[in-house]
């Protein structure tokens, strides 16, 4: 069995968002049930519900522990059953929250060299002591056996793969106007098992475009958590509330002829959930049509604290 744990469902900014005044992030801060809170998009699994490896740190990684007693300290005077980060990509929503991690309790990193370089070239996180913190570097297409900083293993294999993306937006170089320098790397897509048993849990919280290869990782995943920051390409624009598309920012759309929904219909996936909601996606509100319509296709939006379990 994997056990999966999401600690937060939400894009960059969380939900409500800090300095949006809309109606959706109004009543999400007045305690409307339909409109659920949601923390910074971050995943955990674990293959006994004792060692933990989280997918991404999100900047509410503090939050998040405290709020899971899954990820409490249980061992001496300082613990933590986090045995490990999993980065899929350079965001900010995706690395701030390792900063949480530093007070010299011994986890590892996973990571693609690139997201290894957005690392070494911020000093901020030199405070995550190298003898403590330790890291293993992924490449797309090889699986690894996920292990603990103490190298004993966790019996989950991870097997990373590229996806269309696009590169953190501090990494932007404008003079390259076609990517923006986005090379392989900068997004990747993970898909996990467990050693000897068949269930397999498929992670892509940012896609540009559902290609060829992405689905394939998706088709007979038993449970698929996919990007689903925007209803629609343009509803940042329309509503007011920003000046990119999602194409612009690196992400597709879970709406329309070219969304995510319809280009995995048609694929067998067990359980299929969207993850990285940004706070102008309408489907956020349980009561709203999005949500009914993406429903009626199979769907499910992530929430933090929602558990599954997969076999």
């Amino acid at each position: 069995m994997i056990r999966v744990l999401v600690l937060g469902a939400g894009a960059g900014g969380g939900f409500p968002q800090w300095n949006s005044n809309s109606e959706a992030c109004r009543r999400a801060r007045s305690g409307d049930p339909r409109a659920l809170p949601a923390t910074q998009a971050s995943v955990g699994v674990s293959a006994d519900g004792d060692r933990w490896f989280l997918i991404n740190a999100a900047p509410d990684l503090r939050e998040q522990i405290n709020r899971q007693p899954q990820l409490h300290p249980t061992e001496g005077l300082r613990s933590s059953p986090i045995a490990g980060i999993i980065l899929t990509n350079g965001d900010v929503d995706a690395v701030a929250g390792l900063l949480h991690l530093r007070e010299r309790t011994p986890f590892k990193i996973y990571a693609h060299p690139r997201i290894f370089g957005v690392l070494d070239a911020n000093p901020i996180f030199k405070v995550l002591a190298p003898d403590m913190v330790t890291r293993e570097t992924l490449s797309t297409g090889a699986t690894t056996a996920l292990r603990g900083p103490d190298g004993a293993d966790s019996g989950l294999r991870l097997t990373p793969f590229a996806v269309p993306g696009k590169v953190a937006l501090y990494m932007e170089d404008a003079s390259r106007s076609g990517n923006f320098g986005t090379q392989e790397g900068d997004t990747i897509g993970l898909e996990i098992t467990r050693e000897g048993a068949p269930g397999r849990v498929v992670f892509i919280a940012n896609c540009a475009a559902v290609d060829a290869a992405v689905r394939s990782r998706c088709a007979g995943a038993d449970l698929l958590f996919f990007d689903g920051t925007l209803w629609r390409n343009d509803e940042m624009v329309t509503r007011g509330e920003g000046v990119k598309t999602g194409q612009r920012m690196g992400h597709l759309s879970m709406a329309g002829p070219d969304g995510s929904m319809a280009a995995l219909a048609d694929l067998d996936i067990g359980r299929r959930v969207f993850i990285h909601i940004n706070n102008t996606n309408p489907a956020l509100l349980s009561d709203s049509p999005e949500r009914a319509e993406l429903e009626a296709a199979g769907w499910q939006v992530a929430e933090d604290g929602m558990e599954i379990a997969v076999s």
